[in-house]
């Protein structure tokens, strides 16, 4: 049933595909590719060649043009007769059940969308038994709508080979019959899988509630922003921290105590450009840690050259979560890798500076985003100090309005 997940046994070469269009311009296709080879990268493909085409939206039938379609059948053959093999070719869209059948049949290579390397990475950074379900109730989800697909896939294997007349006996491709059984399976495990889920929630509401009169703090932000290590920071704990995409799916939860102050930090799975939807509905009894949380920390990674896109990504992520309206402060991390870009109207060529200080980020637009804003290198532990403080500040104020009857159990009464 998971055929669309890669395997994790040995790198596969990879050929990624996607559009300029009059709402994405060819600057903007760079970053979303840049970011489409990160993933790859991530689920262990290598990219090997790019290809882009200036249309002015999807084919129906076979997302890119024609044209350009062929133009690719020729470099993977032209790779095949230098013993070259791609494995595989990724768009930067979710393609439908008809267009991913279609372009298979050009190109005769396993064909990924962005949404099943997105399910391939959560399936293998899955640990605990809460987002393995999860992430397997949104890969049927997926699947469900292209079960045709996959069939024609499993026929084109089985008759593929030998003396190419119909294929072996045993092997001939299923009949509408056994599609319409594998149907109702599917939908009779995503049934399944909603149960178990909804006994996890149950579980985890009832642990939200024994938790105290403890605030509860979210980190949020775009996916390997360095949420993870600011986590590592706060908390003295160990949360597995890397330089790659989703390196945590499941929400850690850790008491954190400043001066005499306690409270809850959760570390939560990362956003993404393009999320999809069935993730993000799967997900629910993750994300309800950022639900259930009085006061947002929205992590920002300041060195990559899309941080703005990326912060408009979270807040309409968390907009249609339904916290938009929480508490939230703005964390800038990554200050050491971060060069400024100065471009005036009458030079053509950005004067770039780095080492920026503190002192320059303070003045700058940024600054002025939240009032709760700042500046810090979770890596170089750089104004953790500082953040320590103002995290301090907030978690007390809230305190003070949600628990006002037990301020003496912190002594903070004398703060105020």
């Amino acid at each position: 049933m998971k055929e669309f997940v890669l395997s994790e046994a040995k790198s596969e070469t990879a050929v990624l595909v996607g559009l300029i269009t009059n709402e994405q311009d060819e600057a903007k296709t760079k970053e979303y590719l840049d970011e489409l080879e990160f993933l790859a990268s991530t689920a262990g493909a290598v990219t090997v060649k790019r290809f882009t085409q200036k249309v002015g939206g999807p084919n129906n039938t076979t997302y890119i043009g024609k044209g350009k379609l062929e133009e690719i059948a020729e470099y993977i053959r032209k790779e095949e007769d230098e013993e070259r093999e791609i494995g595989m070719v990724i768009f930067d869209d979710e393609l439908t059940a008809k267009q991913i059948r279609n372009i298979e049949a050009e190109l005769k290579v396993k064909i990924l969308d962005r949404t099943s390397l997105i399910l391939d990475i959560f399936a293998m950074r899955a640990q605990t038994a809460n987002a393995k379900t999860q992430v397997e109730l949104a890969q049927y989800r997926y699947m469900l709508p292209r079960l045709q697909r996959l069939w024609t896939h499993l026929e084109r294997q089985a008759g593929g080979s030998g003396s190419g007349k119909g294929g072996s006996v045993g092997l001939r491709g299923p009949g509408e019959t056994q599609l319409e059984m594998d149907r109702r399976i599917i939908l009779q495990r995503v049934s399944l899988l909603k149960q178990r889920l909804a006994e996890i929630d149950k579980q985890k509401k009832t642990q939200r509630k024994n938790r105290g009169n403890m605030i509860r703090v979210a980190l949020v932000g775009y996916t390997n922003v360095g949420k993870s290590t600011i986590m590592n920071l706060l908390a003295k704990s160990e949360v597995f921290a890397e330089n790659k995409l989703f390196a945590t799916l499941d929400t850690t939860v850790r008491k954190v105590v400043i001066e005499n102050l306690p409270f809850l930090l959760a570390d939560t799975v990362g956003f993404i450009r393009k999320l999809p939807t069935d993730l993000v509905d799967s997900f629910k009894s993750t994300l309800d840690e950022v639900r259930e949380a009085d006061l947002l920390v929205h992590v920002v990674d300041i060195s990559h050259p899309d941080f703005e896109e990326q912060i408009d990504v979270v807040n309409n992520t968390l907009k249609d979560l339904g916290c938009a309206d929480k508490p939230t402060m703005i964390i800038f991390n990554k200050i050491d890798a971060y060069t400024w870009v100065e471009k005036e109207e009458d030079d053509l060529t950005p004067k770039t500076k780095e080492n920026i200080t503190l002192e320059e980020l303070q003045n700058t637009w940024m600054a002025k985003m939240n009032d709760n804003c700042m500046f810090i290198s979770a890596k170089e532990k750089e104004n953790i100090d500082e953040l320590r403080n103002m995290l301090y500040k907030k978690v007390r104020e809230l305190h003070v309005q949600i628990y006002p009857y037990n301020n003496f159990l912190y002594n903070i009464e004398e703060d105020i």
